[in-house]
């Protein structure tokens, strides 16, 4: 097997764009008939053109970032809110610390699905 490729559905394609694009950052590659086709780093993202999304009730995708609050400040100010969870110990800023050090937020994108970013312990 060569490179990994990332998919995700949505049914709102121009919502998506705005957000994959725009908020996230990612590299837009093409808008194909059935996709919206991005890079994050060196993985494809393929947006899945659908008529009803099925959101998934766990994490969709999911980033590592080297420092989680400086990455969630950047995409508040594009306008992600990031989610809380009953029963989840999170912090103001919305971050939950796993007990092995690792720290993670989540937020959705327009069609609902469960993005979240985690910065690893070390």
């Amino acid at each position: 097997m060569n490179r990994l490729i990332a998919f995700v559905a949505t049914a709102k394609p121009v919502e998506a764009m705005a957000f994959y694009q725009g908020a996230l950052g990612l590299r837009f590659v093409e808008e194909a008939p059935f996709s919206l086709v991005f890079l994050s780093g060196e993985t494809m993202v393929r947006i899945q053109k659908i008529a009803e999304v099925a959101v998934a009730p766990d994490t969709a995708l999911g980033w590592e970032v080297d420092d989680i609050a400086i990455r969630m400040a950047e995409l508040v100010a594009n306008g992600v809110v990031f989610d809380r969870f009953d029963g989840i110990a999170q912090d103001q800023e919305g971050i939950w610390a796993a007990p092995d050090g690792t720290r993670v937020a989540w937020f959705r994108d327009p069609d609902g699905n469960l993005l979240s970013l985690a910065q690893f312990a070390r």
